[in-house]
C-alpha cells in the first residue's frame, strides 16, 4: 500500500463535518479538534518544525528547505480537514474496488446498489483495471478534501524521507469549516512567511483553477399578516405565498440546474416557516463582477416589488458576503503558479486543463489577503456525495505531481529568473 493511500485510508475514518448550523462558532463540530490533532501528530512524526493545532482547529508546520534553497521565499500547501455537510458524514467505512467497467458499485444499501455509471461519468472508461477507493453508500467518502490532506502530508514525508530532493521551504496549512464558508478565514496570513502557494482541493487530474466563482449568501424574511381565514378577505398577507412568489420572480433559467461554464446562477437552499413568517435562504453566484453585484440587485429588487405591493416591511433582504473570484487579484507577478503548475501536471503524463471553478475554495480567501493561492487538483469524484470516489493511482500521480511543482520553487527565485 502507497504511503498516500494509507493516510487517506486513516483520515477518512475520523470524523469531521462541519455544521452550517453552528457558524458562530469555530470549529463549527468538536470532532474537527480530533482531525487538527491527528495531523499535527503526523506532522511532527514526518519531521516539520513549528507544528501547532489551535484553539480554532487551524493545524500549520512547516518543512525546511533543501540545500541551497533556504533563502528562497516559503510556499504554502493548503487543504481543509472539515467533510461535507450534504451527505451522510459519519462513520466512513472506505474500501477499495478493481473497477473492471459497467457501473461502479460502492455499496449496497437497503438491498439497492450506491452506483456510478459511465454515462454518469465519462472518466470511468480511463480508470478500467485500476484499483478505486470508495465509501460503503451509506456516507460520502470525504475525498472532498481529505485527498488533498493526504497528498500533501505523503509529499512531505517523502521529501524529509529524501533531503536531496529539491524544494523551497513548505508551510502546510489545514482549515476547519471550508465547506461552509469559513475555511481559511482565521488563517493568520502574514505568520506564514509565503509570497504563494496552493489549496489542493481540486476533482479530476489535470484540472487547475486560478479563477472561481465570486459568491454570497442572501436571507430573505417575509412576514405575513394573520387573521382568522374566514375573515381573511383584503386582510390576510400570507407568507408562504408571498415566498411563492418571491421565488417565482428570480429568473427560471439562472437557476444551478440549467447553467454550466462561466454562468451564474441563483440557487435556493433553504425554507422554513408558516403562513405568518418565512425565511428563504439563497446562495448567488457569478463569475463576472458586474453581473454578480446585478444578482445582489435582483435579490433588492424583488424585495422591494413585493413591499409595493403587499406593504413595507413584509420583505426583507440581507446578504452575506462568501468570496470573490480570486482572478480578480492574480496579475503577471503570479503568472508563474500558474505555470509552474501546468508544467508538472505534464511532467508526470497528466495534460492539464484550465477551468473556472463552479465552486469556491480556500485559495480564494487566501489571494483576495495577499496571498495568491490557485487551486490544484486530488483525483476525486462526485464529491458531497455517497458515490465519491478518487482512484488509487490518481492519488499517487498528484504527490508526484506535487514533488515536481515544489521543485520548480526551489530552482526559481521570486522574479522567475534562475
Amino acid at each position: 500500500m502507497s504511503d498516500v493511500l494509507e493516510r487517506f485510508l486513516r483520515y477518512v475514518q475520523v470524523d469531521s463535518p462541519s455544521d452550517p448550523d453552528n457558524l458562530d462558532q469555530t470549529p463549527s463540530t468538536p470532532c474537527q479538534h480530533d482531525m487538527a490533532r491527528l495531523l499535527a501528530d503526523d506532522l511532527e512524526a514526518i519531521g516539520c518544525e513549528n507544528v501547532t493545532a489551535d484553539e480554532h482547529a487551524y493545524v500549520t508546520g512547516f518543512l525546511p528547505a533543501s540545500a541551497g534553497a533556504e533563502d528562497l521565499p516559503a510556499l504554502v500547501l493548503c487543504a481543509h480537514i472539515d467533510s461535507s455537510p450534504d451527505a451522510p458524514a459519519h462513520g466512513v467505512r472506505p474500501h477499495v474496488v478493481r473497477y473492471e467497467g459497467g457501473p461502479l458499485v460502492s455499496g449496497v444499501v437497503d438491498g439497492e446498489p450506491v452506483q456510478t455509471t459511465p454515462e454518469q461519468v465519462p472518466d470511468l472508461a480511463r480508470f478500467v483495471g485500476q484499483d478505486i477507493v470508495c465509501s460503503d453508500g451509506t456516507t460520502l467518502l470525504s475525498a472532498d478534501d481529505k485527498a488533498g490532506v493526504a497528498e500533501i502530508m505523503a509529499l512531505l514525508a517523502r521529501l524529509a524521507e529524501n533531503p536531496a530532493l529539491p524544494h523551497p521551504r513548505i508551510v502546510a496549512a489545514f482549515v476547519p469549516d471550508e465547506e461552509i464558508g469559513h475555511g481559511a478565514s482565521l488563517l493568520d496570513v502574514e505568520a506564514l512567511g509565503a509570497c504563494g502557494g496552493y489549496t489542493v482541493d481540486g476533482e479530476a487530474l489535470g484540472e487547475f483553477n486560478y479563477e472561481c466563482f465570486s459568491a454570497s449568501e442572501a436571507t430573505v424574511i417575509i412576514r405575513g399578516v394573520m387573521v382568522h381565514p374566514g375573515a381573511a378577505k383584503d386582510v390576510m398577507v400570507n407568507a408562504i405565498t408571498v415566498a411563492s412568489e418571491f421565488q417565482q420572480m428570480i429568473p427560471a433559467a439562472q437557476r444551478p440546474e440549467h447553467t454550466e461554464g462561466r454562468e451564474g446562477f441563483f440557487h435556493p437552499t433553504d425554507i422554513e416557516g408558516t403562513a405568518s413568517a418565512v425565511t428563504l435562504t439563497y446562495i448567488l453566484r457569478d463569475f463576472d463582477a458586474d453581473a454578480f453585484a446585478r444578482r445582489e440587485q435582483t435579490m433588492r429588487d424583488v424585495a422591494a416589488f413585493l413591499n409595493a405591493r403587499y406593504g413595507e416591511g413584509t420583505v426583507s433582504v440581507s446578504i452575506r458576503p462568501q468570496y470573490r473570484n480570486m482572478a480578480e487579484k492574480f496579475g503577471p507577478a503570479d503568472q508563474r503558479l500558474i505555470d509552474f503548475a501546468l508544467e508538472a501536471n505534464r511532467e508526470v503524463g497528466i495534460d492539464p486543463v484550465e477551468v473556472p471553478a463552479r465552486g469556491g475554495t480556500d485559495g480564494a480567501q487566501l489571494t483576495f489577503r495577499g496571498l495568491p493561492c490557485p487551486n490544484l487538483a486530488t483525483g476525486g469524484y462526485n464529491a458531497h456525495s455517497v458515490r465519491e470516489f478518487v482512484p488509487v493511482r490518481s492519488l499517487e500521480l498528484t504527490v508526484d505531481m506535487l514533488e515536481r511543482l515544489v521543485a520548480k520553487f526551489a530552482a526559481t527565485a521570486p522574479g522567475g529568473e534562475a
